[in-house]
C-alpha cells in the first residue's frame, strides 16, 4: 500500500481493503482538511463526494476524540447523521470508524466501514480495521506530499511558460526616435502577472506605445496581454484614431475575459514631428508628465474603465501633452508604487517623482535603472509581489 502513489487509486484501495477484510457492504474514507475543519470523502464506494464539518456525525467525532468507534446500532447513537443514508436510500445498520494518523501522529483522515456482512463489528474488526488505519494514514501522507510534490512542478513549469510569453512580447531594444529619448523596462515578479510594454512604428512615422497590465497571475493573464497588445498593434497599424482603437479591443476583450479580469493600458501616439502624444488611459495611472522649465510634476489620473469590463464602455476621452526640451512622461505599473518594505509601507508615488526629479537630466534608460534600484534596495528582500513595467519617453 505504501507503494501507491497516486492518491486517488489509493484511497480506492484503502477502500476495497477496508471492506474486503471487515467483510462490509460499504466503506468510506474521509481525508481530514484541518485549515477548513471539514472531512472530505474524494472516494466513496458506491457514493459521490460528502463535505461536511469535521465535527458532525460518527466521523466528526472520530476526528474530535481521535479514537476508534464502533458503533452496533446506527440508529440508536445520537452522533449519527443519517443524511446519507437519506439521499443514497442505503440503510446503515453498524459502523466502525477508525482515525488515520499520518508517522508523526496527526490527523489525516477517517475510515469507515458500513454494515459487517454477518452480525456486529468485533474487537477483532476493531484490531484488523486499526492495523490498516495505521498503513493508510501514513501511505495516504506519503501520497499528498507527492502529489502536493507534482503540483508545485506543474506550476513551476506554468509559470515559466507564462514568463516566456510575457518576455517574448517586449521589445529587443528602445526605438530609435528623432528629437526623442525612450526606453522601456519590465521586470517580472515571482509570480508572473501580466505586464508588458510595446514601441510601434505606425505607417504615417508615428510611434504607438503602450504600458499595460493585466489582472491576476500565470499563463492566462500572460495570455490576455498577448492577445491584447495584438489587437491594438493591428487596429493603429489601420489607422484608426485612438478611441476608436481602445473601443473596438474593448469589446473584442468584453467577450472573450471571464468575469472579474480586465487589462489596465495606457496608450499613447507619439507625433515626433510636432512633439505632440495623443494618449488615453483605460484604468492605468497615474501618469506623470514633467514640466522642466517648471520643475514640477503633474499626475493625470486614467481617462476611462480599464478594458475589458464592460462592452460599449466609453473611450473617448482622449488628451493630448505637448513636450518642450526637456520635459519627459513616465508611465509605470503599479507594481512600482505598491512595492511593499518590510514593514509594509508602500513605495508610493511621491519616492517615484522625488528619484525621477533627481534624475531628470539622465537618459532615459539610467533613469529607470535608478528607479528599478530604489525600488529593489526599499523592499529589502521581499518577494517581488507583482511586475515592475514602466517607459519613460523624453524629449531632447
Amino acid at each position: 500500500m505504501v507503494a501507491t502513489e497516486d492518491l486517488d487509486s489509493l484511497l480506492q484501495l484503502i477502500i476495497d481493503r477496508g471492506m474486503e477484510l471487515l467483510q462490509a457492504e460499504r466503506a468510506t474514507l474521509f481525508l481530514y482538511e484541518a485549515e477548513a475543519n471539514e472531512l472530505v470523502s474524494r472516494i466513496a464506494a458506491g457514493e459521490d463526494e460528502i463535505r461536511f464539518p469535521a465535527d458532525r456525525g460518527i466521523a466528526g467525532a472520530t476526528i474530535q476524540t481521535s479514537r476508534t468507534i464502533n458503533v452496533p446500532d446506527a440508529y440508536a447513537d445520537d452522533r449519527f447523521n443519517p443524511e446519507v443514508d437519506q439521499k443514497t436510500g442505503f440503510r446503515t445498520r453498524n459502523i466502525l470508524s477508525v482515525p488515520l494518523h499520518d508517522y508523526e501522529g496527526g490527523l489525516v483522515g477517517v475510515l469507515q466501514v458500513l454494515n459487517k456482512r454477518a452480525g456486529k463489528f468485533t474487537d477483532y474488526d476493531i484490531s484488523l480495521a486499526e492495523a490498516l488505519g495505521a498503513q493508510a494514514g501514513v501511505a495516504l501522507q506519503r501520497a499528498r506530499l507527492i502529489q502536493h510534490y507534482l503540483l508545485k512542478q506543474e506550476m513551476e513549469r506554468a509559470m515559466k511558460i507564462a514568463r516566456d510569453i510575457q518576455q517574448g512580447l517586449l521589445p529587443d531594444a528602445a526605438p530609435s526616435i528623432s528629437g526623442f529619448d525612450v526606453a522601456g523596462f519590465s521586470a517580472p515578479a515571482d509570480e508572473t502577472g501580466g505586464d508588458t510594454y510595446d514601441f510601434l512604428a505606425l505607417p504615417d512615422q508615428r510611434w504607438l506605445m503602450m504600458v499595460a497590465d493585466a489582472s491576476g497571475h500565470g499563463i492566462g493573464p500572460a495570455l490576455v496581454i498577448a492577445e491584447t497588445r495584438a489587437m491594438l498593434r493591428a487596429i493603429s497599424i489601420g489607422g484608426c484614431e485612438l478611441a476608436t482603437v481602445l473601443h473596438t479591443v474593448n469589446d473584442l476583450l468584453t467577450g472573450d475575459l471571464e468575469d472579474g479580469r480586465f487589462v489596465t493600458c495606457f496608450t499613447g501616439i507619439l507625433d515626433p514631428d510636432r512633439a505632440l502624444m495623443t494618449y488615453a488611459a483605460a484604468g492605468h495611472g497615474p501618469m506623470l508628465f514633467y514640466d522642466r522649465r517648471q520643475d514640477h510634476f503633474t499626475q493625470v489620473p486614467a481617462t476611462a474603465l480599464p478594458l475589458g469590463i464592460m462592452a460599449e464602455a466609453d473611450y473617448s476621452n482622449v488628451a493630448t501633452h505637448q513636450f518642450q526640451q526637456g520635459d519627459f512622461a513616465a508611465i509605470t505599473t503599479d507594481g512600482f508604487f505598491e512595492a511593499a518594505n518590510p514593514a509594509g509601507e508602500l513605495f508610493g508615488i511621491e519616492r517615484i517623482i522625488e528619484i525621477l526629479r533627481r534624475d531628470r537630466d539622465l537618459p532615459a534608460a539610467e533613469m529607470i535603472h535608478s528607479l528599478h534600484k530604489s525600488v529593489t534596495a526599499f523592499t529589502a528582500g521581499q518577494p517581488q509581489a507583482d511586475d515592475l513595467t514602466v517607459i519613460i519617453v523624453r524629449k531632447e
